[in-house]
């Protein structure tokens, strides 16, 4: 694994950590490579459950490191080889602390569940730069705090603090300093004990509706709940017929 990504399994639950604090976590080519490729491999194994992508140093990802930036970068959103590409079958957390501008943004934003510290900083920080966005933020960001508020990011450049993100929908939980990735890890945690495949159509069913007309996208619903249907949701019925899981308590 590149040096500038670690990568640590706590039982079902894959934590990576951008390991780069020199450079606030910007990501250079390579390290933007090897997260590609160790979001592929976490996807892959069957023994993992949920991941935490986080970064290290008190900083989140400060973007694309501009020093080592070349002509021919990778697109982190639009080549398959950027860590941002590909929609992941399973659930990935944010846990920001410090600064998630330009790409970091990026970054955060194709994690399912953003959870941030009081130090949190987002924002398109490259706009005054002249780098373009190239890490899906275009698109993710309109779909998760709606078009106005992402056009003002977009445009302006301005940073958007974690008492903002928390209200705009950006992130979902606001912690203490330095207690993002403990929360996120526990979060993560929580998501591993559920039965997987009705969690997992649910999910997809969420990310893949923006492609289908409402008719579709009912019927695409209905198509992924099929396997949950056969395997789980008799038995989770049983168990709630039995007493297990009520008044808001978990199994």
């Amino acid at each position: 694994m590149d040096a500038g990504l670690l990568v640590e399994r706590e039982g079902p639950v894959t934590v990576f950590t951008i390991n780069r604090p020199q450079a606030r976590n910007a990501l250079d080519d390579p390290t933007a490579r090897a997260l590609g490729r160790a979001l592929a491999e976490f996807d892959a194994d069957g023994e993992q459950r949920a991941g935490v992508l986080t970064g290290a140093g008190g900083a989140f990802c400060a973007g694309a490191d501009l020093k080592a930036m070349a002509p021919d970068y990778v697109a982190w959103a639009g080549d398959p080889e950027g860590p941002n590409a590909a929609v992941l079958s399973k659930p990935l957390i944010a846990a920001v602390e410090g600064h998630a501008v330009a790409g970091g943004l990026g970054v955060a934003l194709r994690c399912d569940i953003r959870i941030a510290d009081e130090t949190a900083v987002f924002g398109v920080f490259c706009r005054r730069f002249g780098v373009p966005m190239s890490d899906g933020t275009t698109v993710r960001l309109p779909r998760i705090v709606g078009q106005g508020r992402a056009l003002h990011m977009l445009l302006t450049g301005e940073p958007v603090d974690a008492a903002k993100a928390l209200e705009w929908g950006l992130v979902t939980q606001v912690v203490a300093k330095g207690e993002a990735r403990a929360a996120a890890v526990a979060m993560a945690e929580r998501l591993a004990k559920f039965p997987q495949l009705a969690m997992h159509s649910d999910r997809l069913s969420a990310l893949q509706q923006y492609d289908f007309g409402l008719a579709d996208a009912f019927a695409n619903e209905k198509r992924l709940a099929e396997a949950a249907k056969r395997a789980e949701a008799l038995a989770g019925a049983a168990r709630f017929a039995g007493g297990q899981g009520r008044h808001g308590e978990r199994d």
